[in-house]
């Protein structure tokens, strides 16, 4: 299974950026979905995360901000980043748990997209 993430670059604070990761190989079955966020210095933290069935969470920081979704047929998930500060300057990981078609569960991680905010 792989995880091959898209977007990032650099926005300035209240623009916008989209990021896109699709899963891909022997997979059987996607279940969560989600991206996380990792700054210099600090530790790898949830930002949204999505479920085969469309439910969702946030953290609180980017809630009213970010949009997270996802396409079942494609095994692909999204993250709108609208309203952006500063502070969400991070490396951003795309992440998926699930089952392989050999009925072996997975969670696997893409190879993280750089997100920088200026001021």
């Amino acid at each position: 299974v792989q995880l091959q993430a898209s977007g990032g670059g650099l926005a300035q604070a209240g623009g916008s950026l989209r990021l896109s990761c699709a899963a891909s190989g022997s997979i059987f079955r996607v279940d969560d979905m989600g991206w996380y966020r990792q700054a210099p210095g600090t530790q790898r933290e949830l930002v949204a995360t999505v479920s085969s069935g469309g439910s969702t969470t946030y953290a609180d920081s980017v809630k009213g901000r970010f949009t997270i979704s996802r396409d079942n047929a494609k095994n692909m998930v999204d993250l709108q980043m609208s309203s952006l500060k500063p502070e969400d300057t991070a490396v951003y990981y795309c992440n998926a748990k699930g089952l392989t078609i050999s009925w072996r569960s997975f969670d696997y991680w893409g190879q993280g997209t750089l997100v920088t905010v200026s001021s």
